[in-house]
């Protein structure tokens, strides 16, 4: 399929693509007028180049860690490296759930204090 079929089929910027490509994250073959064109499992490669980009994966991780991923080939080393990105990952959903859980704390205090009438700015605290 050509970049723009792409684009579409996964929500990704033409823009993105080629990114993706100078990091050595996605391949194309190219015709001979140059134009790009990429096999059906791109789509699925995209979705897993995205998904590890929202975890925080740097874009050199994810070029290492992908052929693990997808080939299910890994070394060692490669094994310890996805438990740390793992161990990672799972530190920060203890900090953002805690972070929620602070969040809904003060929604819910700041509803009670609009029900009162209680001022809720922060001269008013201080």
């Amino acid at each position: 399929m050509r970049i723009g079929e792409l684009a579409q089929r996964t929500g990704v910027t033409t823009r993105a693509l080629r990114y993706y490509e100078e990091q050595n994250l996605l391949t194309a073959e190219r015709s001979g007028s140059g134009q790009r064109h990429y096999a059906e499992t791109a789509v699925d490669r995209i979705h897993l180049i995205r998904q590890l980009y929202a975890a925080g994966l740097s874009s050199k991780a994810i070029a290492e860690l992908t052929p693990c991923v997808i080939d299910g080939k890994a070394t060692p080393e490669l094994l310890q490296r996805l438990a740390a990105e793992r161990d990672h990952l799972d530190r920060r959903i203890v900090d953002l759930t805690q972070t929620r859980d602070r969040l809904d704390s003060v929604i819910d205090g700041a509803s009670s204090n609009m029900h009162t009438g209680a001022p809720c700015s922060r001269e008013a605290s201080a």
